[in-house]
């Protein structure tokens, strides 16, 4: 997890890459992007930016997604045997943020929904583009009866399902410009 300025998220993720290791400081400068586990991000928000009054927000970084090394170490200059912090090690690619949660003026998670709306959000989303998708191949393979040629159907068919899944691709965009993940 890491928390972020609205702000520099949003420019991160417009750019493919987010680069802010800490407050006020780039990976370049700092040589990592700071991060925390899911026990370790309030301490840290009260510690270093309970004073921002700008909008923020809380990126969920799959690491499975990075491509960079992730390092558990203490900060810099702690005693042996201190708290260890996730460290990423390169930039941050907009895809490995797989939720992005806004924070409230106190810095709680704003809107927090549980696992089962998550999940059953998820599922309507997806039965509704599979359906999508198959309507779209039906309606094409249609078309293609009433053509002459015997593979006309085939090819309404494909051509169908080729729609369908760029009308999936659009609303996927659309998806993650809007919930910024």
């Amino acid at each position: 997890m890491h928390l972020a300025l609205r702000a520099d998220w949003e420019t991160g993720r417009d750019v493919g890459a987010y680069t802010i290791s800490t407050r006020g400081r780039t990976l370049a400068e700092e040589g990592f992007v700071h991060c925390s586990r899911g026990d370790q991000w309030q301490g840290v928000r009260e510690r270093f930016y309970a004073d921002v009054t700008e909008p923020m927000v809380l990126l969920v970084v799959d690491t499975d997604r990075l491509g960079v090394p992730v390092v558990d170490e203490a900060p810099p200059g702690a005693p042996a045997g201190s708290e260890t912090f996730p460290h990423v090690y390169g930039p941050i690619p907009a895809d490995a943020v797989v939720q992005v949660l806004p924070l409230d003026p106190d810095g709680r998670v704003a809107e927090q929904q549980s696992f089962t709306q998550l999940f059953l959000r998820e599922v309507a989303v997806r039965v509704v583009v599979t359906t999508a998708v198959l309507l779209a191949a039906v309606v094409g393979t249609l078309v293609g009866l009433t053509g002459e040629a015997d593979w006309a159907p085939l090819a309404g068919l494909v051509i169908g399902a080729a729609l369908g899944v760029a009308g999936v691709l659009v609303v996927r965009s659309v998806r993650r410009r809007r919930f910024g993940a």
